[in-house]
This record gives C-alpha cells, sequence and structure tokens, in this order.
C-alpha cells in the first residue's frame, strides 16, 4: 500500500483544495449547467438537451501535502479530465481550485505557464518524450524553459536520471529505450524541475504486467524518498490500493467516495463501489483497529484477557495477524503507539472478516 503520510503533513493545510468543479463540453456549457442546477438533469439528458457533455460534475476534493492521492473508475468516468483542471490544461465551466494557496483560477496565462513549470509537473501514459533530444536533454527540459543555464540544468537532470536507475542512459535516444525505461525517462523529467506537485494520468497503465509492478515499486520508493504531493491517475483498483494514501472513485464525472483503502474496501458507500472492490484481497489493504472488538466488550463475554496475549500494533495487517493465528488459537490484543491495549482479535474475527468482508463491532 502507499507511503505512510506523516502527523506534521496530516496537521497541515491541503496542498490541492478543489471545490464544486463542473466541467461541461459543448457550446451550451453555460445554459446546461443552468438546467442541471435548476431541473437536476442527468448526464444522457444533458446531452439529449443541450448537446453539451458532462465530464465532470460537481467535484471536491481536499489532497494533504505529501500525499499520494489517487483517482480512480471506469473510461470516462471523469478521471482524467478531473486532473486537467488542477494545472489549468482544461477550463472548468465552474468551481474553484487552490494549489499551496494560490488560486489557479485567477492567474493571467503568463503567470500560470510560469506557476506550472515551477511547481507543478505532469507525467503522462504515453511518455511524452521529445525524439530528437537525448534522455539527458529530454529531463533536462523543464529546466532549460525555466532559464537554467546549461550546466546547471544537466547536472541537475543527471541527479535524476540516476535517482530513477538510468544511469548510463543519458546519451541514448527514446527509440533506443523499453516502455518502461522511456517511463522512468518521464518521471525523471518530471522530478528534474523539483515541483511541489506531480500530476500522474496512468502512468504504467501501457506497460506488461511486470514491468509495471517494478515501476510501482521504484514510484513508491521515490515517493517516500521525495515527499512529493502526488494525484495519480489509474482504472486499477489492486495499483490504486497499492500505492494510494487515499482514494477517491469517480462514475459519470461524480465522485462517489474518498477514504484510504481501507476504508474503501471495508465499507464501500455504494453498489457501484462494493463491485469495484469485490475483488481486491483484503489481506494487505485492512488493518486491525478495523477487525478487533473492543477491549469491554470482549471482557464482559469472556473474561479479562490474559495479561501476557500477544499484542499487534493497530495498523497490523490482515495478513500478519493471519499468520499468527494459523500457529496460535489464543485471542490477541491490540494496542495504540503508546502501548494501551485498545482491543481483541479472536480467529473468528479474523475468519468473519475474510469471508463476509465486514467489519466486527
Amino acid at each position: 500500500m502507499g507511503h505512510a503520510v506523516n502527523a506534521s503533513i496530516m496537521n497541515s493545510e491541503h496542498a490541492i483544495e478543489i471545490s464544486g468543479v463542473w466541467k461541461i463540453f459543448g457550446q451550451n456549457a453555460d445554459a446546461a449547467l443552468a438546467d442541471i442546477h435548476s431541473n437536476g438533469l442527468s448526464k444522457k439528458a444533458v446531452l439529449e438537451k443541450h448537446g453539451s457533455v458532462v465530464g465532470v460534475a460537481d467535484a471536491n476534493m481536499n489532497i494533504l501535502p505529501g500525499e499520494v492521492f489517487c483517482v480512480m473508475g471506469l473510461s470516462g468516468s471523469g478521471k482524467s479530465t478531473l486532473v486537467r483542471h488542477i494545472n489549468r490544461l482544461l477550463e472548468p465551466t465552474a468551481g474553484q481550485i487552490m494549489v499551496n494557496g494560490e488560486d489557479i483560477m485567477a492567474m493571467p496565462p503568463d503567470v500560470l505557464r510560469k506557476y506550472r513549470n515551477e511547481h507543478i509537473a505532469m507525467v503522462f501514459q504515453n511518455f511524452a518524450l521529445m525524439p530528437h533530444r537525448s534522455v539527458l536533454d529530454n529531463v533536462a527540459m523543464p529546466l532549460e524553459i525555466r532559464g537554467i543555464n546549461k550546466n546547471d540544468r544537466l547536472e541537475a537532470a543527471e541527479r535524476t536520471i540516476d535517482m530513477v536507475e538510468l544511469t548510463g542512459w543519458g546519451n541514448k535516444f527514446a527509440h533506443e529505450l523499453s516502455g518502461g525505461m522511456q517511463q522512468r525517462v518521464g518521471l525523471a523529467r518530471a522530478l528534474a524541475a523539483d515541483p511541489e506537485i506531480l500530476l500522474m494520468d496512468e502512468p504504467f497503465s501501457a506497460l506488461d504486467p511486470l514491468i509495471r509492478r517494478q515501476l510501482q515499486n521504484e514510484f513508491m520508493r521515490l515517493a517516500q524518498q521525495m515527499n512529493k504531493t502526488t494525484v495519480f491517475i489509474t482504472h486499477d483498483l489492486d495499483e490504486a490500493v497499492r500505492i494510494g494514501d487515499r482514494i477517491a472513485i469517480m462514475r459519470d464525472g461524480r465522485v462517489v467516495q474518498t477514504g484510504t483503502p481501507e476504508d474503501i474496501v471495508m465499507n464501500p458507500a455504494d453498489d457501484y463501489v462494493a463491485d469495484f472492490v469485490a475483488g481486491i484481497s483484503r489481506l494487505k489493504v485492512v488493518r486491525g483497529h478495523a477487525v478487533m472488538q473492543q477491549l469491554k466488550t470482549f471482557e464482559s463475554a469472556n473474561g479479562k484477557l490474559a495479561a501476557d496475549a500477544k499484542e499487534f500494533p493497530e495498523d497490523a495487517d490482515l495478513s500478519t495477524l493471519i499468520d499468527h493465528a494459523i500457529s496460535d488459537e489464543v485471542p490477541v490484543a491490540i494496542v495504540n503507539d503508546k502501548g494501551k491495549r485498545l482491543g481483541v482479535i479472536t480467529r473468528a474475527d479474523l475468519l468473519r472478516t475474510v469471508i463476509e468482508g465486514t467489519e466486527t463491532s
């Protein structure tokens, strides 16, 4: 699963705030939006009546500094459309977008271009490398646009190439690299300018499964190391669960649920989300605190828990707890970071969670 967001990040201001954002494609977008507000038109009705397509519908998200925030949904759900509003590659029909306290919508074009170059980087699915440039020059390009002198930008590019484990490939061209290597170059180019915000639009979806998993591992390592705020678009729930601190699931342009991977797997908001998570293994997602009985509840029914009962932290994953339960049927205690016992997990609790996918009370 994604890297842990530290306590200082959790207590800080939002890096990205998306408030009431709508995107309606078509010449009658404003009239369509007014009709939606007045008459509650569906996406289908908007298309039939106004010839307009609802891409994003009243999206709201607050993303924390240093967080890997995954936005996922099926094709046409609006996830890629939404992420292109954060750096204003698309203009919203309505709504507000704040990035690090700056009102992106209020920026004139020259200020916006400068802000994008210095603060926001994007990694695309199709790599988007310049074929006539070497790997080194591709990676250095954002710094060149910024006006950094050649020696400094090439030195920075070399460092970033090393970070993504492409040392020695700087003088090659894109056609000489595999797809996975090209995507590493795309990631290096995004990181070279040291942006606060990374936008990643299905960056690994075109790759073979093995290469994809390797790059997921590489990204998770870099995310932990560099602490970049990342919005990661994917249609793959396994990928989102693996790398995301939190996940937003979209359908028909709307955000239908936002939460940690555990929240979404254990408590899907509706049947649509439940169908999404049905095939996800809970073993690495569900944590001890979601499975445990309250200590008082257990002890009132079974007597006091043994003083020498095995103890696990409240964020211990289901797989770890099951491994222990296989060899020892005695209930275990779940403790907080100060060692205080919070609850109890029995073999029956674990079995019920795996089979039913529901929390114990």
